[in-house]
């Protein structure tokens, strides 16, 4: 069982090491220090976008597992998918 405090927003759950979607779950690493560090790292790689292998999938990944240890970038990340939501609701062209 998941140990930690459950943070949920916008169909996304965090639950100490754990990462669920949707209804996909992601397991992710026990220590903060390595979820920082694999977040940055996923930052960093989807910024060498141009590069085989590395793209712009990186970032939104990286971006949601620093929002489970970041308070500010967690508000962002809401802030952006409520833009979006709104966004989609009310029917304009993406």
């Amino acid at each position: 069982m998941p140990q930690g405090p459950l943070i949920e927003q916008n169909n996304l759950q965090t639950h100490g090491a754990q990462l669920r979607v949707g209804k996909f779950r992601i397991r992710l690493p026990r220590s903060r220090v390595v979820r920082i560090a694999l977040g940055v790292a996923l930052l960093t790689g989807g910024m060498l976008f141009f590069l085989p292998v590395l793209g712009l999938w990186m970032l939104p990944l990286g971006v949601v597992i620093l929002s489970g240890e970041f308070a500010a970038i967690r508000r962002w990340r809401r802030r952006l998918a409520l833009w979006w939501g709104r966004r989609k609701r009310s029917g304009e062209q993406i």
